[in-house]
């Protein structure tokens, strides 16, 4: 799917409603939906563990907390990429301290044209997260089977008396012959000696 077929799920965290209406406006629905609103971090952190969100956008400071705490944390999670937008003589402060956890930040007073570059970053960036967060899921998901396999083959070798190389071809020669993956046989042979 292109970037341009892609929508991302929105958090708007800030307490000036020209502020809202204004990233609104430039959020269009068929690219960025649903679109959620929070006044404060407190209740920007009860909305987020409702659900995770593709961008979190915080206009700082809020009523309750500067927000890069939030930010810092958020980015950490799975999932989300944040935009700290801070006032201009705090920008480079702000900016030096949490760039290293991946939160983007945005110095305001900004243009239309800045927070349009900046959502179109955001974009890449939340399609590189989802990247590696396949990569990382298949690499588990092998790391298990290796587990399971090495299991299964202990329990061949204590309960059949197999050697190494013996419990390995079975596993293998049963996934062949019943066209299954060496995860399900493994799994079986678990099952079944694990019991006894």
């Amino acid at each position: 799917m292109s970037l341009k077929e892609q929508v991302y799920s929105v958090l708007i965290v800030s307490s000036a409603e020209s502020f809202n209406s204004a990233i609104f406006s430039l959020l269009s629905k068929s690219k960025y939906n649903p679109v959620r609103f929070a006044s404060s971090i407190s209740e920007a952190k009860r909305v987020y563990t409702e659900r995770s969100f593709d961008f979190v956008i915080i206009n700082s400071p809020l009523p309750d907390d500067i927000g890069t705490r939030f930010a810092i944390d958020t980015c950490n999670s799975k999932g989300s990429v944040v935009l700290l937008m801070v006032r201009n003589e705090l920008h480079e402060e702000i900016h030096d301290k949490i760039a290293e956890h991946g939160v983007f930040t945005l110095p305001l007073p900004t243009s239309k044209t800045t927070i349009l570059t900046a959502l179109s970053w955001m974009s890449s960036a939340r399609e590189w997260q989802r990247k590696t967060e396949k990569k990382t899921l298949s690499i588990e998901e092998k790391m298990e089977e290796i587990r399971l396999v090495n299991r299964a083959k202990w329990l061949l070798i204590s309960e059949l008396k197999l050697d190494e190389q013996g419990a390995h071809r079975y596993i293998e020669k049963q996934a062949m012959d019943r066209c299954i993956s060496k995860r399900s046989v493994a799994e079986e042979i678990i099952k079944t000696y694990s019991s006894t």
